[in-house]
């Protein structure tokens, strides 16, 4: 782990964070396509809360959600096959590798049932993202959670001493949620690649896309080794598609067969024909990133401005210290006509902003300088 204090790291991404966040000469030398977010609406808050994609779903995945309705009163089953065909080619990986689900919150969800109920353990950070954990303890598993480190990131070898012959599966939400943060590239294959030794590793990859290292690594580089690795991936973020709840995981095949098996739920007929268009999208995929960006330098720059702590981010959201109660400032941003995150303990006087669109952040930007005054 680096040798930086704390309030040094945490502020090292203000300087070299504005080189990337503008997205090189090649983003400024092409201009951007035009796609309208949802507009701001004068009788409600602005919702900066859930980490969601204002721009889309992109125009061409609308259209073809148009295009296919009338297939809605059909099971999705028989055009699930072309979906899954490029996922497997988009991750390089056999078609028998892909599980489809609704969102990457039902597979979460699915493989907490399979691999932590009846009094089985899973090891995950804290905070993290919770879907998982709290369905495991539905069906009688026990969650490990185990506190970030003073970076604030995953502290993987801490998790790792967690694991015994009880562990059903170990959690990674990476880059995690709520922090922001990214785990060193060497240090996460590592973990991984010696864990999924002893039991199944979960890699939560739901904002992957936000990386900016072009080079860093995702975990199904792992699956195609045939490691007791499951990765999970998205297309509510950078898609923007949260409210269609289309998702997927990657996995070595009969470890797929078996969350087959137990899927309890499936995603709807529309919305296979919107991944497909979505993933074929790369002019709306670059213009999210891009743009996502723009944001987080706007909200950087705000926060500097103020003076105030945060942690720079490869996601779509940022983490940042209040000084106060998160409950009480929660409630003075929605007086200022912000919402933002829940509180997430132990860091309560912490807020988590989503990026939004550009007129969100700069109402956000209004009202966070209203309520620090």
């Amino acid at each position: 782990m680096n040798t930086l204090n704390r309030r040094q790291w945490l502020r090292r991404g203000s300087i070299a964070s504005a080189l990337a966040l503008v997205g090189g000469p090649a983003a400024i030398a092409r201009p951007a396509p035009s796609f309208v977010p949802r507009p701001i609406l004068p009788d409600q808050p602005v919702r900066l809360s859930s980490n969601e994609n204002p721009y889309g779903p992109s125009p061409k995945v609308r259209q073809a959600i148009k295009d296919h309705f009338d297939q809605a009163c059909r099971y999705p089953y028989s055009y699930l096959r072309a979906l899954v065909d490029d996922l497997a080619k988009k991750e390089g990986v056999t078609k028998d590798h892909i599980v489809v689900t609704g969102g990457s919150t039902e597979g979460l969800k699915l493989c907490g049932m399979i691999y932590g109920a009846n009094n089985r353990e899973i090891v995950a950070g804290d905070p993290t993202f919770q879907a998982m954990l709290t369905y495991a303890e539905q069906f009688g598993g026990h969650v490990h959670r185990v506190p970030l480190n003073d970076n604030m990131e995953l502290d993987l070898d801490a998790m790792y001493q967690r694991v015994t012959n009880r562990t059903g599966l170990i959690f990674l939400c990476n880059p995690n949620n709520p922090t922001g943060t990214l785990l060193p590239a060497d240090q996460v294959r590592d973990f991984c690649e010696s864990t999924a030794q002893r039991t199944v590793v979960f890699s939560d990859e739901a904002y992957y896309d936000y990386i900016e290292d072009p080079d860093y690594p995702s975990m199904v580089e792992l699956v195609k080794e045939d490691a007791n690795v499951i990765v999970s991936r998205t297309f509510s973020k950078v898609y923007g598609m949260a409210g269609i709840r289309i998702g997927y995981m990657v996995a070595r095949p009969d470890i797929a067969n078996r969350l087959k098996e137990k899927v309890v739920a499936f995603t709807n007929t529309p919305a296979l024909f919107a991944a497909r268009e979505a993933l074929r999208d790369q002019e709306f995929y670059d213009f999210s990133l891009a743009k996502n960006r723009e944001a987080k330098k706007r909200i950087y720059d705000t926060l500097d401005g103020l003076g105030m702590e945060y942690v720079p981010s490869q996601t779509n959201f940022i983490f940042f210290r209040t000084g106060e109660s998160i409950a009480g400032f929660g409630d003075k941003m929605l007086q200022a006509g912000v919402q933002v995150g829940r509180p997430f303990p132990p860091y309560l006087d912490w807020c988590r902003i989503s990026t939004g669109s550009l007129e969100e952040v700069d109402a956000f930007n209004s009202a966070l300088k209203k309520v620090m005054s």
